[in-house]
């Protein structure tokens, strides 16, 4: 339970630590569901709804995740209600943006929140079996001697494994508790058990949506063997044909398409995803090349392989009927730089980026 909430509070902590005024003015979801890492078909209709239902999300996103978590703490009654409010609105993100399994781990967690009484009906059988078995168990007095020493060694047994995993969930207790504190408060709490569990990557801090993206660009690679004309290599799953619908494939996460939509908001010099890719390329590198839906260049490589970076836009309504478009979009030019490979197998530079603006 504790690690549902904080899931849920440090996001909220998050969003109003971070600065970003879209959450103070409550339009941090105006272009949401656009601007997102991998969008859904049913994010393109919810990001035209009118503004005060955006408007109205956002508030009560923060009232969510910084207040009716509360609830999670609260007699069964008002946690049964909570588990009523937050599943709903899991399943609205489920269907509006692809966050893998991220959502789907909070949707579980919030199983918790229910009574035993109010689950158990749902539960299979063998599971049902386990739980009533639990409940008729005979008392010690009632049994034989065999059976008394055998269920006092398990009895045994049991209290050591809860008396080992009280000790690492209360580590982890800690080291979570004092993360969150440290969002709020620069208080000076021991570090040494915070960071001697940072290797195993099982206490980390929460910080969804802290600032907004202003903006959706993409990068595409394209290959050529002149130098005039460029063939894309289609992805499978990030946008890019502006009359394919964006689909729904979470919990599955395909982590190539999700990493250049964080490539796109940086340069070059700190994606070094990108150049790689290049360099991939250029070699016909099947393991790369299973990365896309399909390869331009079935026979041989290119001579040459180039990223470019657009700028998507959800189109209108009024654009959808006329042309059957999801989106519509601008080149911006080149991301990083164009590489060729010569006649003795060397790759090199033949033309390098301009500077651009840094993107949010």
């Amino acid at each position: 339970m504790w690690e549902c909430f904080r899931i849920y509070f440090e996001s909220g902590v998050a969003k109003i630590m971070g600065g970003d005024p879209q959450w103070r003015n409550f339009t941090a979801l105006d272009e949401y569901y656009q601007n997102g890492p991998l969008p859904t078909w049913i994010g393109w209709y919810m990001q035209h709804w009118p503004h005060w239902f955006h408007a109205a999300t956002a508030l009560g996103t923060l009232v969510l995740e910084l207040g009716l978590v509360w609830m999670m703490f609260l007699p069964r009654r008002l946690r049964n209600l909570c588990f009523l409010i937050v599943t709903p609105w899991q399943i609205g993100i489920i269907l509006s943006a692809n966050y893998t399994f991220l959502n789907y781990l909070v949707l579980t967690l919030g199983i918790l929140l229910l009574d035993d009484q109010v689950v158990l009906p749902f539960l299979p059988w063998f599971m049902k079996k386990s739980y009533l078995a639990t409940k008729e168990a005979k008392p010690l007095a009632a049994l034989a001697p065999e059976d008394k020493w055998r269920t006092r060694l398990r009895a045994q047994f049991s209290a050591l494994k809860i008396a080992a995993a009280a000790v690492m969930l209360a580590w982890i207790f800690y080291a979570t508790l004092a993360q969150l504190v440290w969002m709020v408060r620069p208080w000076r709490l021991p570090t040494t058990p915070v960071s001697a569990l940072e290797p195993f990557r099982i206490a980390n801090r929460y910080g969804l949506f802290a600032m907004m993206t202003r903006g959706r660009y993409e990068i595409e690679f394209q290959g050529s063997d002149d130098g005039q004309t460029w063939l894309v290599y289609p992805f499978r799953f990030k946008p890019q044909d502006p009359s394919k619908a964006p689909r729904i494939y979470a919990p599955y996460q395909p982590r190539f398409d999700w990493n250049l939509w964080f490539a796109s908001l940086s340069s070059w010099r700190q994606e070094p995803i990108v150049v790689r890719t290049e360099e991939s390329l250029l070699r016909g590198d099947t393991d790369v090349l299973l990365l896309f839906s399909g390869n331009p260049f079935p026979h041989a490589p290119p001579r040459q392989i180039r990223a470019v970076v657009w700028q998507y836009w959800f189109t209108t309504p009024e654009e959808k009927r006329a042309h059957g478009t999801w989106w519509r979009r601008q080149q911006l030019g080149l991301y990083a730089p164009t590489l060729e490979r010569q006649s003795d197998g060397r790759i090199a530079v033949s033309e390098w980026p301009p500077a651009m603006e840094p993107r949010e």
